[in-house]
């Protein structure tokens, strides 16, 4: 019996972290603003590799605390953390060995975050989770999502279009030499990881969700793997972002299940929605649309009575700390809460 399953159905609130060289850009590049997803930002504004490498020579986050930031998700009365190892720039923000494109080989800051907060989540007794983009990457040539460029994206095109514009890319390259090699690192280095959150399945084969799946489960086998991995090969259900439904209302004759949206079947009867603190997922200077704690709290106490789960997400700024309206606003919600509740 996987004990996971019982402790996702009570945990009822996460924190989500986006970090990343773009929180370096903050949603500006060269007087130009990116989307209101600053984590797009160099697909937004097409840039080039050459150019976004740039920033991890100043990628230098003194400032970034694990375990003040995971004693912030706990006395916000979070259960659990899952933070992003590597976003759709393919950046990996661990010491991976597959590519040295990475937080501890290309930048000075030359530390794996991943490590530090596995073992201030362990610490602090909250679960572990990891975010990784297993299709899109726009620092592969071959990366994904080419077979769905006419499908609106938040940035220029969902594969990197820009600096490899030819139509013979073959996804299955990258899958094979980066994406499952970085996958197997992540699920083996940071102790016992409680869910695996992957994104956007624009360009996965059946039988690639099913490997992924397969290899996550050999190497921790009770870690919960999220719907978006593609294919019907998932552990619970992650609604689309920000979503909150009025009610539980699951028809499986209408299921997408290549769909980062709407409710599906759940084999465990596990559900979670991923919701950003302000609109932008990475840090933005421009976003100041901040969720106030009344809100916080009331989707929080919705989801939770429809047996959601709430992962709410904060992106750290270019030096690694949360932002301060942030911070505020968490624990004003916990306070609301408790009060409310007493």
């Amino acid at each position: 019996m996987n004990t996971n399953i019982e402790w996702f159905k009570q945990a009822k609130y996460g924190m989500m972290i986006h970090w990343g060289l773009y929180s370096l850009l903050a949603g500006e590049h060269n007087g130009q603003s990116s989307s209101y997803y600053a984590e797009w930002i160099q697909s937004r504004l097409q840039i080039s590799n050459t150019e976004y490498e740039k920033l991890a020579s100043a990628f230098n986050p003194v400032f970034f605390d694990a375990e003040k930031i995971v004693n912030l998700a706990k006395e916000c009365g979070m259960q659990y953390l899952v933070v992003t190892t590597k976003h759709h720039d393919g950046f990996a923000m661990y010491h991976s060995l597959v590519d040295s494109y990475n937080v501890y080989d290309f930048t000075p800051f030359h530390r794996d975050v991943i490590a530090e907060l596995a073992a201030a989540c362990q610490k602090a007794g909250l679960k572990f989770g990891l975010y990784y983009s297993q299709d899109l990457d726009w620092h592969d040539p071959n990366g994904g999502g080419y077979l769905s460029n006419d499908i609106e994206s938040a940035g220029t095109t969902w594969d990197n279009s820009w600096d490899f514009p030819n139509s013979n890319k073959d996804f299955n390259v990258c899958f094979e030499n980066k994406i499952l090699p970085q996958i197997k690192e992540i699920m083996s280095n940071y102790g016992e990881i409680a869910t695996a959150w992957f994104d956007v399945p624009m360009t996965l084969s059946e039988q690639q969700s099913q490997t992924i799946y397969d290899t996550v489960k050999k190497l921790q086998p009770n870690c919960l793997i999220n719907s978006r991995l593609g294919n019907g090969k998932y552990d619970y259900v992650s609604l689309g972002d920000n979503e909150v439904p009025e009610t539980k209302d699951v028809n499986p004759n209408e299921v997408d299940y290549n769909s980062i949206e709407g409710f599906k079947p759940s084999p465990n009867g596990l559900y979670e929605t991923a919701g950003t603190i302000n609109d932008s997922w990475g840090f933005s200077y421009h976003d100041h649309n901040w969720k106030s704690p009344e809100q916080i709290y009331q989707y929080k106490q919705h989801l939770n009575s429809l047996g959601i789960n709430y992962l709410l997400n904060i992106g750290l700024d270019g030096l690694g700390r949360v932002p301060m309206v942030a911070e505020s606003n968490l624990l004003a919600a916990k306070k609301l809460e408790s009060e409310t509740l007493n």
